[in-house]
């Protein structure tokens, strides 16, 4: 039987040599956009209808997990369990050229950890430089993957993510080397980039968000993947919904683990 992402059309050949470079050199790279704008305005809508809904509740899902110490931040506004609030989520995990930069990455046996919405409310947002595993490991043997799906343009005033590229290669975390992770470091860069860009990164990168001096939150959704020997941040197999496992297709259902 095929695998599960050679199904989906994933392959090394979606991703050129030098991209696979790039992201092998620097840690992450950028994928333009990868949904028609139809699906794009209609992913808009769905975010601002379950923002108006979950309100301050939004996001309450993570705290069912064991993964995350700190689940909510009160810098930013947050929806969680993407994957079970409607179909306009499902491409976020299922795309085949963001699948073959995951697999780049991580290899082909990945499972989505997380799907999840984060707005940088006005003059909040800012992160401590951090990498997205809880301890060093070598060049080569990365857990975890992740990406930015940018719903609004990233800029120097809104709180673009800043990276350190080449930082996942370095084996060290940034407490190790900084005295105040909070701090700028004299080689990050911000992701700038227009709405509708993907972004992929490997998580062991440094990175985190930077404040939004701007009046309107900087909006986001990452989806989030790891090895599928390793917990996922949102527990899928607790939270799957019929109408989902009724939807999406069995290489989907691959992907959530469920």
């Amino acid at each position: 039987m095929p695998h599960p992402l050679e199904t989906l059309g994933v392959s090394n050949s979606l991703l050129s040599q030098s991209e696979k470079e790039f992201l092998d050199t620097n840690g992450y790279l950028s994928l333009g956009p990868l949904l028609s704008d139809k699906a794009f305005k209609d992913l808009l809508r769905r975010c601002e209808e379950l923002v108006a809904l979950e309100g301050d509740s939004g996001g309450d899902e993570l705290l069912a997990s064991k993964h995350i110490k700190h689940p909510k931040e009160a810098g930013a506004q947050r929806l969680a369990d993407l994957a079970n609030k409607g179909p306009v989520f499902d491409a976020l995990y299922t795309h085949p050229k963001l699948l073959a930069a995951v697999q780049h990455v991580i290899g082909p046996e990945i499972q989505l950890s997380s799907l999840n919405y984060r707005a940088a409310k006005p003059g909040q947002g800012l992160q401590k430089l951090h990498a997205d595993w809880k301890e060093t490991v070598s060049p080569g043997e990365y857990k975890v993957c992740n990406s930015i799906w940018l719903l609004d343009d990233f800029t120097k005033a809104n709180g673009a993510t800043r990276l350190v590229p080449g930082t996942h290669c370095n084996g060290r975390l940034p407490e190790d080397l900084m005295e105040d992770p909070e701090q700028p470091h004299p080689d990050e860069q911000l992701l700038l980039a227009p709405a509708g860009a993907v972004v992929v990164f490997n998580s062991h990168l440094w990175h985190g968000g930077t404040t939004n001096r701007t009046d309107q939150p900087r909006r986001a959704i990452h989806s989030y993947f790891c090895q599928r020997d390793q917990p996922q941040q949102t527990p899928q197999k607790d939270l799957i919904r019929q109408e989902t496992l009724d939807r999406i297709s069995p290489e989907a259902r691959w992907l959530l683990n469920v």
